[in-house]
């Protein structure tokens, strides 16, 4: 599909939904079972494509593995790979290639990996030439720059002789992806200590053990749910597979869409969500859930609902710079994302002397979360979201699910 028009419902909605399962946790849970000797048996595995590649290339004996434009894959399998002593290029699509990656490069390199770069330094392509464990157990870290980097070193590092001790410096970034991965691991039998006074983890040298592991449903997906109860006039919707207490950080959404008008109620079987009076200003530090920030820009433009962000400069090197995308992108809705302190705090607030075409086309910028974040804005009034196929990254029934509350067409 090269378009699709978004129309508004002609009902109230109502709706059960069977959330696609969450990508974060299956990939952490996929390379914990490749380290097991692919002994665990795990259920409800991501259909996202980033899941899917990870799988792929876990039971691939090709030289080159290329990881698409999957970032969380690019970086837990350069350390997978690196650590097991395989040689291996990995590379990706020309945007993945510009992605930066020489912070796990260096710490992999303290640890004994022969890694160079095949173009350019701190990015990929790269080509791993194996592992001869070096000796070296602690390693220093940013921890302001993507949690993938630490993640990707943890999930490996009970493999090590020496086990790891990573030292993290200055702010911590995406938290709760860190406290995934630490719970996954502990799950399977990997003890550890966690200091976040000092921001230090300590990781021992043991083996995972194989067990059976479910996979949550998606937070992330979990969201443009609740900016689509946010935005219609009427609505209710019932989320399946969801936890109260998960271990994703993008269950945030639950206490953020409370300020924009939805309430969360758990179930048996999930969430319910349902309308209440909205706030007319929200600010939320997103530093923990960077990857909600676009669907709640979204829905406070929609609704008029000024929004102060702050904790999204990770945002500049996303699939897309998310940053810029959503500032070309809310102009065509009537709305604006202003800078207000450098590499710090941004605003989104209606733009009053906008002048609007209808429907609006939302360029997508090969970005599945931009086309999920804009498509509920079509509750409110139609909209034209551009190659809607990008949502097979992280959710490849998106569109036929929200067919059942609403229709859209290709044009």
């Amino acid at each position: 599909m090269k378009s699709i028009l978004v129309n508004p419902p002609q009902q109230p909605i109502r709706a059960v939904i069977q959330l696609a399962a969450s990508k974060s946790e299956c990939n952490r849970a996929l390379i914990i079972n490749a380290l097991t000797g692919f002994k665990s048996e795990l259920s409800n595995i991501s259909e996202a494509r980033d899941s899917q590649t990870m799988q792929r290339l876990l039971n691939s004996q090709d030289h080159i593995a290329d990881v698409i434009d999957a970032g969380t894959t690019m970086r837990f399998l350069t350390a997978y790979f690196a650590v097991t002593n395989q040689s291996k290029i990995m590379t990706g699509t020309p945007r993945m290639c510009e992605r930066p990656i020489g912070i796990l490069v260096d710490a992999l390199r303290v640890l004994g990996a022969d890694i160079t770069y095949e173009k350019v330094e701190g990015y990929p392509p790269l080509k791993l030439n194996g592992f001869t464990y070096s000796g070296t157990n602690e390693i220093t870290m940013r921890g302001d720059v993507s949690s993938q980097y630490i993640s990707a070193l943890l999930l490996i590092a009970p493999e090590l002789p020496g086990g790891i001790t990573i030292k993290l410096e200055g702010e911590v970034g995406s938290k709760p992806y860190i406290e995934m991965t630490l719970n996954q691991m502990a799950y399977f039998g990997i003890d550890y200590k966690a200091d976040w006074q000092t921001n230090t983890i300590q990781i021992p040298p043991f083996k995972y053990q194989p067990k059976p592991y479910a996979i949550e449903s998606d937070w992330s997906g979990a969201s443009y749910w609740y900016s689509i109860v946010a935005l219609a006039e009427e609505a209710e919707v019932e989320l399946l597979g969801l936890k109260k207490d998960s271990l994703q950080g993008d269950s945030a959404i639950v206490d953020i869409m409370r300020h924009l008008g939805v309430e969360s109620v758990f179930t048996d079987g999930g969430v319910l969500l349902t309308k209440i009076p909205d706030a007319p200003s929200i600010g939320w530090d997103f530093t923990d859930c960077p990857d909600l920030a676009q669907t709640v820009a979204v829905c406070c433009a929609v609704k008029n609902i000024r929004l102060s962000m702050t904790g999204v400069e990770s945002l500049k090197i996303k699939e897309t710079d998310r940053i810029f995308a959503l500032q070309e992108e809310l102009r065509k809705l009537g709305a604006e994302l202003k800078e207000i302190e450098k590499d710090h705090l941004y605003e989104v607030a209606v733009n009053k002397d906008a002048v609007l075409t209808t429907p609006p086309s939302i360029h997508t910028y090969d970005d599945h979360r931009m086309a999920m974040a804009f498509a509920p804005a079509g509750m409110v009034s139609p909209i034209i979201i551009e190659e809607p196929g990008v949502v097979v990254k992280s959710y490849p029934g998106y569109w036929n699910d929200l067919a059942k509350v609403t229709s859209w067409e290709e044009i």
